[in-house]
C-alpha cells in the first residue's frame, strides 16, 4: 500500500507549506494569530458536501470574529483532510467480556465493536488518501471560489443559533465590516478583491508513519517535505527523543506541532527543540500546549521561561481541550465548557506574566450542532449527551460553543 501510494499526486505543495511557514513565524512575532480547529478524528462517511461547508462555516466565522477583535490576520487552520488516525491510551476494549483492539481510527480499522471491523487493514489508507483528496478539493474551491466571500456573509448562516445572544452580536460584527466595506468600495473607490477569497491550510497528526512516509517527497531545492497536509504535528504520546516519530519529523521541512503536556519536562522540551529544529528557523515550530485548567498556571511558567532562556523563538498555541476530558457518571467522555474557557484564559494570564505572548487557539469542534460539550451559552446538559453525541473518540464544541470561544478570545486579545 505505501508503495501505491507513493506514486499518487501530493495533496499539498512545498510553495503552501512554506507561505504557512512564514505566517507562523509573523504570528510568533506577534503579527498574525493561528486559529487551528476541526474534528478529533475525521470519519470516512463523513466525507461529504455538508459536513465541509459546515467546518468551513465554523472556522470562517470564528476568524472573522478574531480578526474584528484583534485587527491583525489570523492563520486558518483546518483538522482535516487527513485526522483520520488516534492515538489511544489502552490496546484493546472491553465490553461484555468481550476484549477487542481499539479504535485507532478510520485509516486503521473500522469503529464498530466486532473482531472483523476492529481488524487493522493497510487498505483504509488508500481510502484515506481519496477521501482527503476529495475534502481538499472541495475546501479549496470554497475557500476560492466565492463562498469565503466577505461581501455575502449569507453564505456562512447557520441557523439553530437564530435569536441568541450570539447571533445577535454576531450579527452586529458583519454590520461593522459590511459598512467599512461599503466605505472603502463606495466613498474611496477601492474594491476590496481580498476579502472574496482566503487562505485555508490543512493539519494532522503525523501519527501513522507509512502514510505520512508515502507522501513525503522531495522538492527541487532537495528539502523533504510531508505534502499529505501542511502542518502536521506529533502527538504527546508519541514525543520520544529516540522513538520513530521525531526521527521522522526531524527530516521533513513542513512547519510542525508539538503537543506539550504535564508529562514534559522542560529539558526533554528543549532537548526535542534542538533535534527538531537544529536551525532555529522562523516558523518551524508550534509548541501547543494542553495541561488542563488544574494544572496550566502551575505547569506551563517554567518551560516559557526555558524556552526564552534556550534564546528560541516559538508560537506558543493553546489547546484548552485536552486536559480537560473527563467521564459523567454513566462513563460518556466530555468536556465543560467552563474548564475549557478556564485553561485558555489562564494561559492568556500565565503568557502576560511571563512577558510572552500567546499566538494561537486549538480547538476540537464541529460545524454540526452535536451535544459532546457540556455548558457554554447552549446549555447542553448531561442529559443531552446522547441527544447528538456523534464523535467516535473525543467530544467536541458544537458550533454556538466554538462562536462563543471565539468571541471571548476575541475580547480577551482585546484587552492586551
Amino acid at each position: 500500500m505505501v508503495e501505491e501510494l507513493a506514486v499518487y499526486p501530493p495533496l499539498v505543495t512545498p510553495w503552501e507549506v512554506e507561505q504557512l511557514k512564514k505566517q507562523l513565524a509573523e504570528a510568533a512575532a506577534g503579527r498574525r494569530f493561528l486559529l487551528q480547529g476541526g474534528d478529533c478524528a475525521e470519519s470516512f462517511a463523513e466525507c461529504d458536501g455538508a459536513s465541509v461547508i459546515n467546518k468551513m462555516k465554523v472556522l470562517l466565522q470564528m476568524s472573522l470574529v478574531l480578526v474584528h477583535g484583534i485587527e491583525k490576520p489570523v492563520i486558518r487552520v483546518g483538522r482535516i483532510a487527513g485526522q483520520y488516525a488516534k492515538p489511544r491510551s489502552a490496546g484493546t476494549e472491553t465490553r461484555d467480556g468481550v476484549t477487542l483492539p481499539c479504535y485507532r481510527g478510520d485509516i486503521v480499522n473500522a469503529s464498530a465493536f466486532d473482531a472483523v471491523s476492529r481488524m487493522p487493514d493497510p487498505a483504509r489508507m488508500l481510502r484515506g488518501y481519496e477521501r482527503a483528496a476529495l475534502t481538499l478539493n472541495y475546501v479549496r474551491a470554497l475557500s476560492r471560489g466565492g463562498f469565503a466571500d466577505i461581501h455575502h456573509p449569507e453564505n456562512w448562516d447557520l441557523g439553530f443559533i437564530d435569536g441568541s445572544q450570539l447571533a445577535r452580536e454576531y450579527g452586529e460584527i458583519l454590520r461593522n465590516v459590511s459598512r467599512a466595506l461599503r466605505f472603502m468600495e463606495n466613498v474611496l473607490h477601492v474594491h476590496v478583491d481580498a476579502m472574496e477569497t482566503v487562505e485555508f491550510f490543512t493539519s494532522h497528526e503525523g501519527l501513522l508513519l507509512p502514510y505520512e512516509q508515502a507522501q513525503t517527497r522531495v522538492a527541487a531545492d532537495g528539502r523533504w517535505y510531508n505534502l499529505s497536509t501542511h502542518l502536521p504535528w506529533i502527538g504527546a504520546r508519541t514525543l520520544q527523543e529516540d522513538g520513530a516519530h521525531v526521527e521522522y519529523f526531524r527530516g521533513i521541512s513542513n512547519p510542525i506541532g508539538i503537543k506539550v503536556s504535564s508529562s514534559l519536562p522542560a529539558d526533554a522540551l528543549l532537548r526535542l527543540l534542538d533535534v527538531l529544529d537544529p536551525d532555529r528557523e522562523p516558523g518551524r515550530i508550534t509548541l501547543i500546549h494542553r495541561f488542563g485548567c488544574g494544572e496550566i498556571a502551575a505547569r506551563l511558567p517554567g518551560l516559557i521561561r526555558a524556552v526564552r532562556g534556550a534564546g528560541r523563538k516559538v508560537l506558543w498555541c493553546c489547546d484548552p481541550m485536552h486536559g480537560n476530558t473527563r467521564s459523567t457518571s454513566s462513563g460518556i467522555k466530555t468536556r465543560l465548557f467552563g474548564d475549557i474557557f478556564s485553561e485558555m484564559e489562564q494561559a492568556f494570564e500565565v503568557h502576560a506574566a511571563e512577558g510572552n505572548s500567546l499566538g494561537g487557539v486549538h480547538f476540537e469542534m464541529s460545524g454540526e450542532n452535536v451535544t459532546e460539550c457540556l455548558g457554554g451559552s447552549s446549555g447542553v446538559l448531561e442529559a443531552d449527551l446522547g441527544r447528538a453525541y456523534k464523535s467516535e473518540v473525543d467530544p467536541r464544541l458544537n458550533y454556538e460553543q466554538a462562536l462563543e470561544i471565539a468571541m471571548l478570545v476575541a475580547h480577551r486579545l482585546q484587552q492586551g
